[in-house]
């Protein structure tokens, strides 16, 4: 049996670890060209020993999301080697908070760390979009999936910089940039999680189910918008929160 995307070729950022890594398993092992793109060069490293098969549909790509010539490289580099683009997916980010390990309120925040943080989730999302959709308008194909989050509808006060970048792709980026793919055959959908388990801490986050999501479950929605199964969907935002949005209208 042919499997599902044999001849396709994905990018995927943040591809590294977590629902970014295994959306790329997910994608080579239906038969898909894969292009990892990360910017911890151990991590990645230790993610590409994970494949196993063909190494010839598999390649790594050492890349910082908030540098566009970085980005631009990406895209080249997967064009030359594969020929084509046909789905990409936004996986890269993170809560600055987090990182800096700074849980300041927003006006005490060093500007750099938001700053971090919205270039992190907001602009490489925008750059990889930017020049995924060069490539598909030539092919007048191909779909764009990126990530939001529950967190983008909710607001949070620990961490603006990810608030606001989430609400910005759910609504303005994912919108727009689906108008005006469609004139070209192309899709773009948004994939908006509640909690994950990718950490610990996501299973203390109340959803109305009750529990936080196996990665899986989230991966197997961004196959299905990758797939022709969804040739019909384009400027979704498909919120996965186990219905903790319910808990917020019902003022929990």
């Amino acid at each position: 049996m042919k499997k599902e995307f044999s001849g396709k070729t994905v990018i995927v950022t943040g591809g590294a670890s977590g629902m970014g890594l295994l959306s790329g398993q997910n994608f080579f092992e239906r038969g898909a060209n894969v292009l990892l793109c990360d910017y911890n060069e151990e991590e990645l490293n230790k993610a590409k020993a994970l494949f196993d098969g063909d190494e010839k549909r598999l390649l790594t790509v050492l890349c910082d999301v908030r540098n566009f010539d970085e980005v631009r490289e990406t895209v080249r580099a997967c064009i030359e080697k594969f020929g084509s683009l046909d789905v990409m997916v936004n996986c890269a980010g993170g809560n600055s908070c987090r990182i800096f390990g700074r849980w300041e309120e927003f006006c005490d925040l060093p500007i750099e760390q938001i700053r971090w943080g919205v270039d992190v989730n907001l602009m490489g999302t925008v750059y990889f979009c930017h020049e995924a959709m060069r490539q598909m308008r030539k092919q007048k194909s191909g779909v764009i999936i990126n990530f939001g989050s529950i967190t983008g509808l909710e607001g949070d006060t620990c961490g603006l910089d990810y608030a606001i970048s989430k609400s910005a792709i759910m609504n303005g980026l994912n919108k727009s940039l689906a108008k005006e793919g469609a004139r070209y055959g192309v899709r773009v959908n948004c994939v908006a999680p509640g909690p994950v388990l990718t950490r610990p801490g996501m299973a203390n986050m109340k959803t109305a189910l009750g529990r936080a999501a196996d990665p899986q479950e989230i991966v197997d929605m961004v196959l299905y918008l990758a797939s022709e199964r969804s040739s019909f969907v384009t400027g979704a935002t498909i919120l996965m929160d186990g219905g903790r949005h319910l808990l917020m209208e019902d003022g929990v």
